[in-house]
């Protein structure tokens, strides 16, 4: 792997590799607790060694939406609206409108009680014309914070609910079984990467409320905090391309999708995410 090249003042990088097989694991990890969003061009290969790649870095996460709808453990998600047999879901279909909550700013899977480490994406077909994913730091945030908020804040607990964010979507959004396999979860409002020992906020879509706070006082603090770390020049718009391969860290990144006209346009990517370490609550 090359000098990684940075993307945005407050975190990314752009590498160069010949191939996943290439990649040095062990600076991988390094470069994902300093940088958090890793950019690797060119190099998606098919789902054996994206999937051997995840494995590399942990413990791989069931894909929540087929485990809570079939009963069913699968590693890859499908990002587009692209199906296994190449036909396409339109603007109407009801999974292209399911996947527009993920337009939303969010951390993958902070509404599970193990969330996600990292989430690694390969692309294979991207839009001519939007289809963006937008991405913004809790760690700059949190340090952007005076001291005396950063006191504050610490010792909150949030409470992530995935049915909270997608019936924003559409009140239909989750499938009963699907609903009953992800019930609200605690969450620490601040966390702590365990290898370097900075902080960052952990909110997003799927935070609902505080622990121990009226929803109004907690959509107050929950929703200015999501726009002050959002705000657009705190943002980096990552432009998919074919072959790429993009790392986030969800421990203190959020991302949201830009959204693109799946009437005119194919979006086919794969992902993967390693599972944590274990709960916000014991870090």
């Amino acid at each position: 792997m090359h000098n990684p090249t940075p993307l945005h003042a407050e975190f990314g990088v752009r590498l160069e590799c010949p191939s996943i097989e290439a990649l040095d694991i062990a600076a991988l990890r390094q470069l994902i607790d300093r940088y958090s969003f890793i950019h690797i061009p060119g190099i998606a290969s098919g789902d054996e060694t994206h999937l051997a790649l995840t494995r590399s870095l942990g413990e791989p996460e069931a894909e929540h939406v087929r485990l809570g709808r079939e009963g069913k453990v699968a590693w890859f998600g499908t990002v587009g609206n692209v199906r296994e047999d190449g036909t396409v879901r339109r603007n109407d279909h009801k999974e292209t409108v399911y996947q527009t909550g993920n337009n939303m700013w969010h951390s993958d899977s902070s509404f599970r009680a193990v969330p996600s480490f990292v989430s690694i994406t390969c692309a294979y077909e991207t839009p001519d014309e939007g289809g963006e994913t937008l991405f913004a730091s809790q760690r700059s945030a949190w340090n952007r914070l005076a001291a005396s908020d950063q006191t504050r804040l610490e010792p909150l607990v949030a409470i992530h609910d995935y049915v909270y964010s997608r019936t924003k979507v559409h009140p239909d959004a989750v499938m009963a079984t699907h609903a009953a396999s992800l019930p609200p979860v605690r969450q620490r409002l601040v966390r702590r990467n365990p290898q370097t020992g900075a902080k960052n906020l952990y909110i997003g879509s799927h935070a609902r409320e505080v622990e121990g706070w009226s929803f109004e006082k907690s959509r107050d603090l929950l929703d200015g905090l999501l726009e002050e770390t959002t705000a657009d020049e705190h943002v980096l718009a990552h432009r998919w391309r074919p072959g790429d391969l993009v790392i986030w860290d969800n421990r203190c990144l959020l991302h949201r999708g830009a959204g693109f006209d799946a009437d005119r346009y194919r979006r086919y990517m794969r992902q993967t995410r390693v599972k944590g370490a274990g709960p916000t609550l014991e870090e």
